[in-house]
């Protein structure tokens, strides 16, 4: 199921203010567990830069809200900004994690992010996409989503 983020559903443009965080974080909550209750197998939960964030805020705070997470562009810091890393939580993060990431992202390089994905206790694998910024223009849909599925399953 796809899940509007609180923040957005308020506002169609703009980025996200302070206070989004928390209601954000809550309203993926509650459909995680909607999921549970109504699913009997595991449930996986994605996001792309702000969702994907919550997402790993959310599973450091909760490592019971979803099975794995498929994380989209990671905005490890603003861009052109190196200083304001987003990256406190991460060490906390028990769901396993597979991160896809533009090797142009301005949101924070590839060599930037590696050291802080390997602060993460939990399983987790970094796919690159070669000559991608932040919207991940230059993703193959259909491979990232089957390379999610057997990693999610383990067999990765």
């Amino acid at each position: 199921m796809r899940h509007t983020l609180s923040f957005r559903r308020a506002r169609v443009s703009g980025p996200p203010r302070r206070g989004d965080a928390e209601r954000d974080r809550a309203g993926l909550l509650e459909v995680l567990a909607g999921l549970r209750r109504q699913h009997n197998g595991p449930v996986y939960a994605g996001g792309h830069s702000y969702g994907g964030r919550q997402l790993t805020m959310l599973a450091a705070e909760d490592s019971s809200a979803c099975d794995a997470l498929l994380v989209l562009s990671y905005p490890l810091h603003p861009p052109n900004k190196p200083g304001g890393l987003r990256v406190a939580h991460l060490p906390q993060v028990q769901t396993p994690c597979l991160f896809v990431h533009g090797t142009r992202d301005p949101f924070g390089g590839i060599d930037e992010l590696k050291p802080h994905l390997d602060s993460l206790p939990a399983r987790h694998l970094l796919r690159t996409v070669e000559g991608s910024g932040h919207d991940l223009k230059k993703i193959d849909c259909a491979d990232v989503a089957a390379q999610f599925v057997s990693f999610a399953s383990g067999r990765f």
